[in-house]
């Protein structure tokens, strides 16, 4: 990574810390691009150059944690069984130590509150199922892309949807059972 990139990542991450930071405070809604880049000490144009909407500062490395998921998942062995090949990948966004359990809640409360950040969310996710779906096709020995076999796409939704309702559990019980049981509770449910 040239020296520009590794500044171009610091800036973006200061933003968004500052940013995440007065939507809690301020709340989401209440807190505007203009109001971040005077926190920031930038223009509101120079902002505009790192993140396009507010919503991309919230849910802009989705589609990183995503490349991260699929790369955890096509690491895992072949043989394994979609299911648990997924759950393994997905493993790797609980280990991600820039989430504490209190920050998580409160990011996840914002997320599940604010109508335009689920529907930049479930675009995000979108691109999930299309990063993930060729190695659950590879598992279940379907050809790749193949038209007539909704298999792999739909094990990987319904994935996806235990996990988002995982996390939507875990924010309303205050954290009381881990993401990872609720979302284990929420496969059983769905394979059984």
């Amino acid at each position: 990574m040239t020296l520009r990139e590794r500044t171009r990542q610091a800036v973006q991450a200061d933003i968004a810390a500052t940013a995440m930071r007065l939507f809690l405070d301020r709340g989401f809604d209440a807190t505007t691009m203009e109001q971040i880049a005077t926190e920031v000490g930038i223009s509101r144009r120079s902002l505009f150059r790192y993140f396009a909407t507010k919503e991309d500062i919230v849910v802009g490395d989705l589609v990183e944690r995503g490349r991260r998921v699929q790369a955890a998942l096509e690491s895992r062995p072949p043989d394994e069984g979609p299911w648990e090949a997924l759950r393994a990948g997905l493993e790797t966004l609980a280990r991600d130590p820039a989430y504490s359990t209190e920050w998580a809640s409160k990011v996840f409360r914002m997320l599940a509150e604010t109508p335009s950040l689920r529907a930049r969310q479930l675009e995000k996710r979108l691109q999930w199922l299309e990063m993930l779906v060729p190695d659950i096709e590879r598992r279940l020995g379907v050809a790749p892309g193949s038209p007539g076999d909704p298999r792999a796409a739909a094990i990987v939704s319904s994935a996806l949807a235990c996990l988002d309702v995982a996390v939507e559990a875990w924010t309303r019980g205050s954290g009381e059972s881990s993401i990872e049981d609720l979302y284990d509770a929420a496969v059983a449910a769905v394979r059984g």
